[in-house]
C-alpha cells in the first residue's frame, strides 16, 4: 500500500488501461494541454498523445455525442465533463442516445463508454455550479452510476467502468482530488453494484455513497463516544444499488439512518427507503430518517452552504430520533 491523491488514483486508472488497450482515449475540455481543470489527467497527453487525449471546444453536447459515435463503432471514450453541472447541456446525447443504443437497436451496439467529472458543492460556486444530478443518472434505464468516496474504490471502481459494456456515469468530487488515501501497487478491480461495510455497528445503519461518507463516518465516531454503535455503508454505485447489504445491515441493527447531499424529493436515500420498509419492514424499531441537502438552490454564503449540507451534528440529531433518545 501507499498513499496517493484521488486525482492520481483516477489518472493510474486510465492509464493502466489505456496502456493495455489502444482503443480507449480521453476527451473533454482541457484534458490534453492543460493537464485537466483539476489535474486528473496530468502527464498523458505526453504518454498517449493528442490522438488519445483529445482537447475539446466548450460544447458538452458535441464531444458527448462524438463518444457515442466512437463508442458505437468500437472505441472505448472517456469522456470528462469540467462538472456535472454542464452536463445538462448534453443530457440528449446521454440519456436518449447512450442509455438507450443497445436496447433500441436490439443488442446490435453496445455503448461502452464512461462520463466522468465531479459533481455536489465544492465552496462558494453559486448554485448552477453546486448540484448533485445521481438521481437523475439513476433513474435512467441503460446507465449505470457510480460514485467513490475515497481513492481506493475511486480507481478500482473506475478500471471496471471503462470495460465494462454499457454507460458509465462516474461522479467524483472537486474537494476530494486532493484527499489521500491507501492504493494498492498491484492491479485490482471492483464491482460495480457491490457496497461497502466501512464500519461494523449494532444500533443503527447509516448509509450513504460520495463525499458524504465523511459526514456519516464522523457521525458514528461521534455516536461511539456516548455508547451508540453504528454501521456505515458506503452504497459505492447508485445504479445499481446493492440492495441487500442495506437490508441485512437493518435486520441487524433495525434502525436506518440516509445521509445524502442531493435535494429530499425523488432521491436516492427516498428510493433505499422505500425498499429497505419493503424488504425489512418486521425489523424495523423505528422511522427510516434521511439528513439530505436542503430543498433549495444552494445559497452562495458560507453561512448558508453549511446550513444546506448535512454534517455529523445532524446525523446524530436523527440517530437519536430512531434511537429514542431525547436530548
Amino acid at each position: 500500500m501507499r498513499e496517493i491523491q484521488f486525482r492520481e488514483a483516477l489518472r493510474e486508472a486510465m492509464s493502466e488501461e489505456m496502456r493495455k488497450d489502444e482503443n480507449i482515449f480521453i476527451m473533454g475540455e482541457e484534458v490534453a494541454e492543460y493537464n485537466g481543470a483539476y489535474k486528473v489527467s496530468q502527464g498523458m497527453l505526453a504518454e498517449f498523445g493528442a490522438k488519445r487525449v483529445i482537447d475539446t471546444p466548450i460544447s458538452e453536447l458535441g464531444f458527448a455525442g462524438i463518444g457515442v459515435g466512437a463508442a458505437m463503432n468500437g472505441l472505448r471514450p472517456i469522456i470528462e465533463f469540467m462538472t456535472f453541472n454542464f452536463s445538462l447541456v448534453a443530457i440528449d446525447q446521454v440519456i436518449n442516445a447512450a442509455a438507450k443504443m443497445y436496447s433500441m437497436s436490439g443488442g446490435q451496439y453496445s455503448i461502452p463508454m464512461v462520463f466522468r467529472g465531479p459533481t455536489g458543492n465544492a465552496g462558494q460556486l453559486g448554485a448552477q455550479h453546486s448540484q448533485n444530478f445521481e438521481n437523475w443518472y439513476a433513474n435512467c434505464p441503460g446507465l449505470k452510476v457510480v460514485v467513490p468516496s475515497n481513492p481506493y474504490d475511486a480507481k478500482g471502481l473506475l478500471k471496471s467502468s471503462i470495460l465494462d459494456p454499457d454507460p458509465v456515469i462516474f461522479m467524483e468530487s472537486e474537494v476530494m482530488y486532493g484527499e489521500k488515501g491507501e492504493v494498492p501497487e498491484e492491479e485490482y478491480y471492483l464491482p460495480i453494484g457491490k457496497a461497502n461495510v466501512v464500519r461494523q455497528g449494532t444500533d443503527v445503519t447509516l448509509v450513504g455513497f460520495g463525499k458524504i461518507m465523511k459526514v456519516a463516518i464522523a457521525a458514528a465516531a461521534e455516536l461511539e463516544k456516548e455508547g451508540i454503535s453504528a454501521e456505515v455503508i458506503d452504497l459505492r454505485s447508485v445504479r445499481p444499488i446493492d440492495y441487500l447489504t442495506v437490508t441485512e445491515s437493518v435486520r441487524k441493527t433495525n434502525r436506518m439512518v440516509f445521509v445524502e447531499e442531493s435535494w429530499p424529493l425523488a432521491s436516492i436515500s427516498s428510493e433505499v427507503a422505500f425498499k429497505v420498509q419493503k424488504d425489512a419492514f418486521d425489523y424495523l424499531d423505528a422511522p427510516i430518517l434521511r439528513v439530505t441537502g436542503a430543498d433549495v438552490p444552494l445559497p452562495y454564503a458560507p453561512t448558508l452552504i453549511a446550513e444546506y449540507l448535512p454534517n455529523p451534528a445532524k446525523v446524530v440529531k436523527a440517530v437519536k430520533e430512531v434511537m429514542y433518545i431525547k436530548k
